[in-house]
């Protein structure tokens, strides 16, 4: 073939549109991986009630309202699963408040997600903590992080935002935003202000923050990568003076260079072990 014949320049674009059902999607994944990390995993059920969503053929509010009927008349009968029943009402909650065009940068804000999600699941929800406590971690060979001391809960988190609210993220590079993302969304999830549920609040009230900035982020991270997530905050949390182990965002940093710049940073969880612990 000539030159001529290999010449796409006279050929008009085609504008590529998303479709409502695939953002959808999108919400669905996110929603759904993010359970992961609690090792929670859908009803077939609530599958099917997803597939009609995101084919327009029941509203969100339908989902909800089907899901709770569902779950009715199973504690009715006694079978109720209640890892499933988890991640459904929660997957529901955070494709509801994904589809709410509103954020604020608050402590507020953050008890309010955690109570809007675990509303059907704990009687604490949007509460926090009255104890301390710590976590057995696979990555630390069962170590755990310094979690944040339940007595100075809302003032952590309170400095934290407020340390945040005094940044320009539009005068900023993107590495340097970046680097500002990773460490406030590491700071938040260590002081762990609830008994459970605190990866996923997190991680939701950083992607609303982001969209609320006016940042795309790939939601197709959370339904693959969660689980690295949320062992890319443990490490980056995890000290150990004895050993001489410091804090390391590194992995953090490259889960948000996918997330907000598109990078293929290979996300491996096997590539977080401290094997100084082992």
């Amino acid at each position: 073939m000539s030159e001529k014949d290999l010449d796409s320049s006279n050929v008009e674009y085609t504008e590529q549109v998303k479709s409502k059902g695939y953002i959808k999607q999108l919400q669905w994944d996110m929603a759904i991986g993010l359970q992961k990390v609690d090792n929670l995993k859908p009803s077939k059920y609530f599958e099917r009630l997803v597939s009609d969503n995101v084919e327009g053929n029941l509203t969100i509010e339908q989902v909800e309202k089907k899901l709770k009927e569902y779950y009715n008349e199973k504690e009715k009968q006694n079978d109720i699963n209640h890892n499933e029943m988890e991640c459904d009402l929660v997957s529901t909650r955070i494709v509801e408040l994904l589809q709410i065009d509103n954020f604020e940068l608050s402590v507020d804000y953050l008890k309010y997600i955690h109570k809007y999600l675990f509303q059907d699941v704990y009687e604490f929800a949007g509460e926090f903590r009255k104890i301390d406590f710590s976590k057995h971690e696979k990555i630390l060979n069962n170590d755990s992080v310094a979690y944040g001391d339940s007595k100075t809960l809302k003032e952590s988190l309170e400095y934290d935002i407020s340390l945040e609210k005094e940044k320009n993220y539009k005068e900023m590079g993107i590495v340097e935003l970046i680097n500002n993302i990773t460490n406030f969304s590491s700071n938040i999830w260590q002081v762990h202000p609830f008994r459970e549920g605190n990866t996923r609040t997190t991680a939701l009230f950083i992607e609303k923050y982001l969209i609320s900035l006016g940042y795309n982020v790939d939601n197709t991270l959370f339904k693959d990568k969660s689980v690295y997530f949320r062992n890319a905050l443990v490490r980056s949390n995890y000290f150990n003076n004895y050993l001489n182990i410091k804090e390391d965002k590194r992995y953090l940093i490259k889960f948000y260079e996918n997330l907000l710049l598109g990078k293929n940073n290979n996300l491996h969880s096997q590539d977080l072990i401290v094997k100084e612990l082992f």
